[in-house]
């Protein structure tokens, strides 16, 4: 995409969504490369325990006298990108169902509609959690938990959006022509599909950021010492009263994190509305 289509891209787009879709974009280059932008070893003692924030150690230390910034940052990673890859199967997957009724048979299409509408109906987090409870805890097994109760979401905007585009001219008239259904869904449906499932996903980023932090808050995740936000704000929430940077400044990572995510979807659907 050269540099005067995206300034055309971006034109519609007001300062908050440009700040969000700038802000996601840091923050996975942030994530990426966490290893080599943290300041001290995150898993080494650098310092006396319990230090303030300072200039030395911007969110201080906590109770084994380990750089707060340096986990946080790692953390980072530990939430950001797991989540952007769960998003990304997830919507792959999901829509995969949800268009199967046009690349293979039309009689699948209520077959879709009801296994997409019983995971729907079951809360998404208890199935995370007996998902959980059986695998076991750990990272890959809470991006299981999480992308079981995900991916119906974008199955059911894919079928919807397949049930809206079949009936247009341009695919009647592809259809007629003699188009296959392999050719028909992924030159003339899936194009005017995508737009609703890249807003949806986008938005979705922040959600799926908070379920993989309450996961990790409730002790499911990684195991310590591994510096997941959401166990850090967990297991520093007894010191809140006395030293406070420990539970807040990964909890203040959470809130940024998700409310840029909040901002990027917000411009991503102005991207494609305008397009």
């Amino acid at each position: 995409m050269t540099a005067v289509a995206i300034r055309e891209a971006l034109r519609p787009l007001g300062l908050t969504e440009k700040v969000g879709l700038v802000g996601m974009l840091l923050l996975t280059l942030i994530a990426v490369s966490a290893q080599w932008l943290v300041p001290f070893d995150p898993q080494a003692r650098v310092a006396q325990a319990y230090l303030a924030p300072s200039f030395a150690h911007w969110f201080g230390t906590d109770e084994i006298g380990r750089d707060l910034f340096s986990r946080v940052l790692l953390g980072i990673q530990y939430t950001w990108l797991p989540a952007l890859a769960l998003v990304i199967v997830c919507l792959a997957f999901g829509t995969l169902i949800g268009l199967m009724p046009s690349i293979l048979t039309d009689k699948l299409d209520p077959i879709v509609k009801n296994v997409a509408d019983f995971f729907l109906i079951l809360p998404g987090t208890l199935v995370a959690l007996a998902v959980i409870a059986t695998l076991g805890p750990g990272l890959r097994n809470t991006m299981i938990a999480i992308g079981v109760a995900w991916w119906p979401w974008y199955a059911r905007i894919a079928r919807n959006e397949l049930r809206r585009l079949r009936v247009r001219p341009h695919v009647e008239a592809a259809r007629v022509a003699g188009v296959g259904r392999h050719r028909l869904t992924v030159r003339y449906i899936l194009p005017g599909a995508l737009p609703a499932l890249l807003v949806a996903a986008t938005l979705d980023v922040s959600n799926v950021i908070m379920t993989i932090s309450l996961m990790s808050f409730l002790g499911l995740g990684q195991p310590a010492p591994a510096p997941e936000l959401g166990a850090m704000t967990s297991r520093s929430l007894d010191s809140l009263t006395v030293f406070w940077w420990l539970p807040i400044m990964p909890a203040l990572a959470i809130f940024l994190i998700c409310f840029l995510s909040n901002l990027a979807g917000d411009g991503m659907r102005a991207v494609l509305r305008g397009a």
